[in-house]
């Protein structure tokens, strides 16, 4: 073979890479909504299926995890199913259809078929049982993933299904506090810049979008590995319409990753806005966190807390 044309053989394997090398990881994006239906759901579907497999993963999308077929009466006293009454709502928040095709349950069978699960999802998604095995899967050496709302899903306290729910937030790692109306300008502290996850932002970079602060419990840098946070001179835009969001801590984490077990865990906080959805910095930073969670990239997840004692 010419010397050029080894060349560029070479060139295009790295270009393709794990998708010629090895088989494609398997994701599965749940978007089940049972609060408020956020309406880049539908457009994040889209576009984890056009980046997912040029980067070695195939998406699978479940839009509703529940029970299809349970009774509903609506306040005007007609009946209908959960299913109806919930595609009715989605389809106008986002314009997209939610068909039998569309639902799945997120249980120990249909976990096997994959590497990775991503929540971007609201209320409870799970049940008891459901949770316990994904819990089960994720220690055994599985991947779970949250974006945005993922931390706003499955509370142990307010109003979830129970305290068993407490397992479904030790795995993301935090629960959603609130946020200031509307959306925040921040500048991003990278605390970990070589972490896929953190590669495509700058120390400093500023960013909008609509900016979670986190509940104390379960958060903690004694067991999370913190990716990316608000940078310090700039928690005074995040809080100034909301002061009473303040943490005593001044710990405004944004991304963290965890290992669980044999499996791992990565969060962003990231992902309300279309507009952060087609943001290239933003994608970049996802895949990086879902290819670290399926462990086809490498990168620390010691505590924060343990690496400033040392």
């Amino acid at each position: 073979m010419h010397p050029l044309r080894w060349l560029f053989t070479l060139a295009v394997l790295a270009a393709l890479g794990s998708t010629a090398s090895a088989e494609n990881k398997r994701l599965l994006l749940v978007t089940d909504s049972g609060g408020f239906i956020h309406d880049s759901v539908g457009l994040a579907e889209q576009i984890l299926k056009e980046i997912g497999p040029k980067n070695g993963i195939d998406v699978t999308c479940y839009r509703f995890t529940r029970d299809p077929d349970q009774a509903l009466k609506r306040k005007d006293n007609s009946e209908t199913t959960v299913l109806a009454d919930y595609a009715e709502r989605f389809r106008k928040a986002t314009g997209v259809p939610v068909d039998k095709e569309n639902c799945g349950r997120v249980n120990a069978d249909t976990l096997k078929k994959f590497d990775c699960v991503l929540f971007f999802t609201t209320g409870n998604p799970l049940n008891k049982e459901e949770v316990g095995d994904l819990s089960q899967w994720v220690k055994a050496g599985g991947a779970i993933a949250g974006t945005h709302c993922g931390a706003d899903t499955l509370y142990a306290k307010k109003g979830g299904g129970g305290p068993w729910n407490a397992a479904y937030g030790d795995l993301i790692g935090a629960y959603f506090k609130g946020h200031p109306p509307g959306f925040q300008k921040i500048k991003i502290h990278v605390e970990d810049p070589k972490h896929p996850a953190a590669k495509s932002f700058k120390d400093g970079e500023p960013y909008e979008d609509e900016m979670y602060i986190f509940d104390t419990d379960p958060y903690s840098r004694n067991k999370l590995h913190v990716i990316l946070s608000v940078t310090a001179d700039s928690v005074d835009n995040l809080l100034e319409k909301n002061k009473k969001l303040a943490r005593t801590d001044n710990d405004y984490g944004i991304s963290w990753c965890q290992e669980v077990e044999k499996g791992r865990s990565f969060y962003t906080s990231l992902g309300h806005r279309k507009e952060v959805w087609k943001d290239p910095r933003y994608q970049e930073h996802l895949l990086g966190g879902l290819k670290w969670a399926m462990k086809q990239a490498e990168g620390d997840a010691t505590p924060s807390a343990k690496l400033k004692k040392e």
